[in-house]
């Protein structure tokens, strides 16, 4: 009782310094320092101990209600939200590494800020005001995927009647309900999958769906169903860019069902977004963000089998307010907010992106 004691005691200390040094997450891993990571780098707090696997799997018993140790100790890991004295909620993984356990926690910002206070370009209200279609926002693990589609949420909830769904694992954000109903179901709490939770979107009068994310050959389809079917959906991939955004979603079904695929994702994608948060001059992270917009252009090039031109289609639609990757890096470097070498890091296309950044 005491080892639980002074370990939620010390727990609470490591996450308070999280919300103080303004850290993105928390890592407490056998043999390590515990560590927190701060825009993007990940700092040991050495004035703490080395963390033993005593240590660590008495944090476990601090953060595993009964049903995540069962899940823990039945598949490795166990992922669920954890709420922090009512101030702050983090999303948080408890796994085996060698036999030993590790702690991984992102903190979850309580509040929902608006694309303008993300940096990110307004325009992507425009989807919003559909009412029906896929809206797919995309980028590695951490570039804020999940902040960028509360706003849009959001802005929803204060600007339309909707009833909207979410389906999550975890539940990240907290909505206030303004002018829409909002209902949040978290995976292994409220529903036992995302795919089962979306099929029951067909009987619960949902406008607007955001699912967590799109995991599996099930679960695309039946997205992809309800978006033809009157649902507005938003959902994440982990993919780098719009045009391997396409082929991650025709690559997950067999061969033969891929060109109706194909069809069927002209029909409904309204958009892509992908992606990174690139660290600023003097501290913090910006987002640059890729936005394609479904035109007939692209729509052709999807039902054609010929996404390797999307980026091409991207680069010359400007006007229709889509942005490369490789311009939003330039025109951060222009300005002032990030380093050429950064961009570097992050371009898909190095040479191309030092021609545009010369012609500015």
């Amino acid at each position: 009782m005491a080892d639980t004691l002074h370990a939620e005691q010390k727990l609470k200390s490591f996450l308070l310094t999280v919300a103080q040094q303004n850290a993105s997450d928390l890592h407490l891993v056998v043999g390590r320092y515990p560590t927190i990571r701060v825009d993007g780098r990940l700092i040991p707090l050495t004035e703490e101990e080395v963390l033993t696997p005593e240590k660590t799997k008495d944090f476990s018993k601090v953060l595993l209600t009964e049903k995540d140790e069962k899940e823990l100790l039945e598949k490795g890991q166990s992922n669920f939200s954890y709420d922090f004295e009512g101030k702050a909620r983090f999303r948080t993984s408890v796994y085996f590494q060698q036999g030993k356990l590790s702690v991984a926690m992102r903190l979850i910002q309580t509040k929902i800020r608006t694309l303008e206070e993300l940096e990110i370009n307004p325009s992507l209200y425009d989807f919003a005001q559909h009412g029906q279609g896929l809206v797919l926002v995309t980028g590695p693990v951490g570039h804020g995927k999940s902040t960028t589609l509360a706003a849009i949420i959001d802005y929803i909830n204060h600007n339309f009647d909707k009833h909207i769904m979410t389906i999550e694992d975890p539940i990240e954000y907290i909505y206030q309900q303004d002018r829409c109903l909002i209902n949040q179901r978290e995976v292994g709490h409220d529903t036992e999958s995302f795919a089962l939770g979306l099929r029951g979107i067909f009987r619960e009068d949902v406008n607007v769906l955001l699912i967590g994310e799109m995991r599996d050959l099930d679960t695309i389809a039946t997205t992809m169903t309800a978006a033809e079917t009157g649902h507005l959906i938003f959902a994440t991939l982990h993919t780098n860019n719009c045009a391997q955004t396409v082929d991650r979603i025709v690559d997950v079904f067999p061969a033969h069902q891929q060109n109706q695929i194909r069809a069927q994702l002209a029909n409904v994608l309204l958009g892509v977004v992908s992606q990174r948060l690139i660290p600023k001059i003097g501290g913090g992270r910006t987002p640059a963000v890729e936005i394609m917009i479904k035109n007939h252009a692209v729509g052709n090039l999807i039902r054609e089998n010929k996404s390797y031109q999307i980026d091409s289609i991207i680069e010359t639609s400007l006007k229709e307010g889509m942005v490369s990757l490789d311009r939003a890096l330039s025109q951060l470097v222009k300005n002032g907010i990030i380093s050429i070498e950064d961009a570097f890091t992050y371009t898909n296309n190095k040479e191309y992106l030092k021609t545009i950044i010369k012609n500015k």
